[in-house]
């Protein structure tokens, strides 16, 4: 540009930073069991409240919902209206209804879209299926399969979050019932879960495989169930569910809210009106170390009040849920955000630009509190140089760049020293 009188002048001078934007972390894949038609109730205006319920006296009449998506059709939803459009309203059909359960409490708790596929068998869901269904589709961050409790599936879905796309989370839901054998829901089983079921040393147990790419949570939820209250007309009309969804929702409300590095524990369960165990202290005592994420009363509210992946304390540094969670989201963000590199002469102009854009994006984060640490150097590095791109790198046409984090991890274990002042004698 020419100055030929005086003035001022703007100019548009281009940023020798190109930003890296964060990735997504809130978005559920959910996988259910839904048969091509299912049966959805309605009041039936015929039934007389005051006879008692018999084949010529029903409460309910049904309707039936032709299910159009394919087995293996996946589908957005970015609200409940959606999925009823696709797979129908709450029904008789305990996978259905268990599934609707799961994507209505994941948009009652804070989720805004969720891709849910169905099959017909629980068989179906293997590490294929599941490439072929929720790998192409980059925006998944967290899977769920919310009520099924096959092993298989459950390695199936953690090994599709663990091996092969390694960029999700599984939530993973306990059996409705862990009682201990010979004993009967006569016995107050609110009060009684055996725990032992548990216990990595005894086998069998209900745990699923160690993953730190995985969270399990039990117990069950009791929620508000609308089939439920239309075929018993004298009850509550509440059911338990497996609350997964609940907790993918609670997922997706604490990254808008706090960020992805916030645990996702200490947080209410919106829906959530009992618990099919009430948990003591002590009983968490037991459960926390293995991994598994209690739900409880907690002064009249149903809270999540554990934030661990599955195994606890044997997987180390990422025995937290938000801390895995959180460097996935880095080390996505870090990677399509440094996309520019590929094909560059690979020399110290390509290394500065690099590190200049991984700090400046670190910079935030750090900010945003994230990270550890009084100052920038405590909380992170980035290394981008002749040190980490040897000349067999650089032969290989590899651009090498080591970046370390200190990763904020939740305060547990809150201790207060109390003191009390005595009088001198």
């Amino acid at each position: 540009m020419e100055y030929r009188s005086p003035g001022v002048y703007v100019e548009e001078v281009r940023s020798a930073v190109q930003a890296i934007a964060g990735v997504g972390t809130s978005t559920a894949g959910f996988i259910g069991v839904v048969p091509d038609t299912i049966e959805i109730p309605r009041p039936n205006p015929n039934y007389d409240p005051t006879q008692a319920i018999s084949p010529q006296n029903v409460p309910d009449e049904t309707t039936p919902f032709a299910v159009t998506v394919k087995v293996g059709e996946v589908k957005l939803c970015t609200n409940f209206s959606d999925f009823k459009r696709f797979f129908g309203d709450f029904s008789n059909n305990t996978g259905q209804n268990l599934l609707a359960h799961a994507v209505y409490g994941f948009f009652n708790n804070g989720g805004t879209s969720c891709y849910v596929v169905r099959v017909v068998t629980e068989s179906d869901i293997t590490v294929d299926f599941l490439e072929k269904t929720f790998e192409p589709i980059d925006d998944i961050a967290i899977v769920a399969a919310p009520g099924i409790l096959n092993d298989a599936v459950r390695s199936a879905v953690v090994t599709h979050c663990a091996q092969t796309t390694q960029d999700r989370f599984a939530i993973l839901d306990s059996h409705e019932v862990v009682e201990a054998e010979g004993q009967t829901t006569s016995e107050n089983m609110q009060s009684f879960p055996d725990l032992n079921k548990f216990n990595p040393s005894i086998t069998p147990n209900l745990l699923p495989q160690n993953s730190d790419y995985a969270a399990f949570y039990f117990p069950w939820i009791e929620v508000f169930d609308p089939v439920t209250r239309i075929r018993q007309p004298n009850g509550n009309g509440r059911k338990y569910v497996p609350p997964s969804g609940h907790i993918a929702g609670i997922y997706a409300r604490v990254d808008s809210t706090r960020g992805v590095h916030k645990a996702p524990a200490n947080e209410p369960i919106f829906g959530a009106l009992g618990l099919k165990y009430n948990l003591s202290r002590s009983q968490q005592d037991r459960l926390n170390p293995q991994g598994v994420n209690c739900i409880r009363d907690i002064n009249g509210n149903i809270r999540v009040w554990g934030a661990r992946t599955v195994g606890g304390d044997r997987n180390g540094e990422f025995r937290y849920i938000n801390v895995r969670r959180f460097l996935i989201f880095l080390r996505e963000s870090i990677d399509e955000g440094t996309q520019f590199a590929v094909m560059e002469p690979n020399d110290p102009a390509l290394w500065a630009k690099i590190t200049r854009n991984v700090t400046a994006f670190l910079m935030t984060v750090w900010r945003s509190g994230a990270l550890f640490g009084a100052t920038p150097n405590e909380a992170f590095y980035v290394r981008c140089d002749e040190t980490t791109n040897t000349r067999e790198d650089r032969e290989l046409g590899r651009v090498v760049t080591e970046i370390g984090v200190a990763v904020v991890r939740p305060a547990e274990f809150v201790i207060f020293r109390l003191s009390q002042t005595t009088p001198v004698s």
